[in-house]
């Protein structure tokens, strides 16, 4: 629908977007004229927002009111409308700053989120890499009492994976060190543990593992140790920011489906991954998803990753009446830095 605006609909349309996001007041044709940046008649200014309500972009909360955005609204306003700059100098140092520090990468994803929290003034939401994504540099195995064997998986940057499992075999201590020797063999090329457990299986199954039993015994090891989950885990930030929202603290049964949505996490999942898979940040306006229609909110969020290897989501959650042109900007400057601070470990 975007050919049928001209020049005029498209800017009285972006005014009122502007208009509605910073004071949250449905926009009338009065207040419109008034500002001084249109130079047309209050009879000329109702028509091109009656125009605006009949393609869908606006529409009336009650009869008497002026208009407000609709979900397509805002899509045409973030698609086509809004001017993106870099976040803020300040904003863009203190985000480099809290991501710059040696640290565990659940500390950087942690202070990512927290990062965004505290800039955007929303809800900071971050999928975390699958342990069977963490990048293995050396594997060291512990016995513990009769068949009790834990493996610590290091990555990069003091990443940690630890595994406790039993072994159905006969295992010294030196045969665990020697293990781990052998293994840590497979894993000088700092692959992710998924590909790691394919290599180890592969190995098991060739002629070496079949007559050397030390080698059998350090692959049945292998195999038990990169046995991790696959499980996504969501980190949510701020989540109470919603309870300081003009038009969510008053209506408790949208507050009710929002909070529920984020509280099983599922259909946020589904929104994150969609993120990661298309490798880019995207944006989904109320309806346009499962999570966001639930409460009328926005979702924001962009890919991090290492190299060329994508490892989790990162993003904003918010009402659909956010400033868009800061929170994208900060989103997608919070993931590229994200991604540095870890390609740098």
């Amino acid at each position: 629908m975007a050919e049928e605006l001209d020049e005029r609909a498209k800017e009285v349309l972006k005014v009122v977007v502007q208009e509605f996001i910073s004071k949250g007041d449905p926009v009338g044709s009065s207040q419109l004229t008034a500002r001084g940046d249109f130079e047309v008649s209050p009879a000329t200014m109702r028509a091109v927002l009656a125009d605006l309500e009949e393609l869908g972009y606006l529409e009336k909360p009650h009869t008497s009111a002026g208009r407000v955005p609709t979900d397509a609204g805002y899509r045409f306003f973030v698609d086509t409308l809004v001017q993106l700059r870099q976040p803020l100098e300040a904003d863009r140092k203190a985000i480099e700053a809290g991501l710059s520090h040696p640290q565990a990468v659940e500390n950087r994803i942690e202070m990512a989120s927290k990062m965004l929290n505290q800039l955007s003034h929303h809800a900071a939401v971050v999928l975390a890499p699958r342990p069977s994504q963490l990048v293995v540099q050396r594997v060291e195995f512990v016995r513990l009492r009769d068949a009790r064997v834990l493996a610590v998986l290091v990555g990069p940057g003091g990443q940690v994976q630890n595994k406790l499992f039993d072994v159905d075999f006969v295992v010294d201590p030196l045969e665990l060190v020697q293990a781990a020797n052998y293994l840590n063999e497979l894993f000088k090329s700092g692959v992710p543990l998924e590909d790691v457990r394919g290599k180890i299986l592969g190995e098991l199954e060739s002629e070496r593992a079949q007559y050397d039993q030390l080698v059998a015994k350090a692959l049945k090891l292998g195999v038990k140790a990169t046995d991790v989950s696959s499980t996504e885990q969501v980190l949510i930030e701020g989540a109470s920011t919603f309870l300081e929202q003009p038009g969510f603290a008053e209506d408790v049964k949208r507050m009710r489906a929002l909070f529920k949505a984020l509280d099983d996490k599922h259909k946020l999942l589904q929104v994150l991954d969609r993120v990661q898979r298309a490798r880019e940040l995207q944006i989904f306006i109320g309806a346009e998803s499962d999570f966001s229609s639930q409460g009328e909110v926005s979702v924001i969020a962009s890919p991090y990753g290492r190299g060329e290897q994508v490892l989790g989501t990162v993003g904003v959650i918010g009402p659909t009446r956010m400033n868009y042109q800061r929170v994208i900007p900060l989103v997608n400057f919070t993931a590229s830095a994200l991604s540095r601070a870890l390609e740098g470990e």
